[in-house]
């Protein structure tokens, strides 16, 4: 196993749900986060807790709508004037749109791809060159298991993790060369703001996956010896 000190990661959706966790499993590990998110005030309160957790790790934070590619550009750069470098980038931001063909609005539709997807691509974009000078790294793309079939009702959701998952495995078919490593994580319900507003539960959430459960697999993952790496996996709660 490798240790994640001293190592940079650049987390996206990083003020509320899976990447809130996600950073704060990596601060107790001693890695310098790079965090990106919609709401300054939930980054400016992470960033205190992250410090607390692990006075010795520098935070860097920008918010960005994912979605908008020159604000990708910017949330990048000002986050890598602080940080300098990209060993580990986690995409974790995503929005959730529920609805039937002919109800769901057009506009909807095409926000759900454009931040799942594309906001995705946009980061990627941005962030690949820096990992790509480290000589090796790390990509973690969260999708879902909504994109591995279809369901009734989440057309432009599981549409939209379903192309994630190909530009995930695409990805990771041309990075690997380059040592790094590129993961595609589908969890199941995860209990999150996203998730519980949705009622995706049926209200009790401690019997669904929790944040913390992810950023631990997450974490884990990491520690795996460089030569080794999980493509794509699945998390699903027991008994949901």
């Amino acid at each position: 196993m490798q240790s994640l000190q001293g190592k940079t990661a650049l987390i996206t959706g990083a003020g509320k749900g899976l990447g809130k966790a996600i950073a704060l499993s990596l601060a107790a590990e001693g890695v310098h986060l790079g965090l990106i998110a919609r709401t300054a005030s939930d980054l400016e309160t992470l960033s205190e807790q992250l410090k607390t957790i692990n006075p010795a790790i520098t935070v860097a934070y920008a918010t960005a709508d994912i979605a908008q590619y020159n604000e990708v550009q910017s949330a990048v750069a000002t986050i890598t004037d602080t940080l300098k470098t990209i060993d580990i980038l986690i995409n974790s931001a995503g929005i959730f749109k529920m609805g039937g063909l002919l109800d769901l609005p057009v506009a909807e539709w095409e926000q759900v791809v454009q931040v799942n997807l594309m906001g995705t691509y946009y980061v990627v974009r941005e962030a690949l060159p820096h990992i790509l000078q480290q000589g090796q790294g790390d990509i973690i793309n969260i999708a879902s298991t909504a994109g591995t079939k279809g369901n009734a009702k989440l057309s432009a959701y599981g549409s939209s993790k379903a192309a994630l998952i190909n530009f995930s495995e695409s990805m990771m078919q041309e990075l690997r060369k380059s040592n790094i490593r590129v993961t595609t994580l589908n969890p199941s319900t995860i209990a999150t703001d996203m998730a519980l507003n949705a009622q995706l539960t049926d209200g009790n959430e401690e019997k669904v996956l929790q944040p913390e459960d992810l950023a631990f697999l997450v974490v884990n993952h990491l520690k795996l010896p460089q030569r080794a790496f999980v493509k794509e996996l699945g998390l699903w709660s027991t008994n949901p």
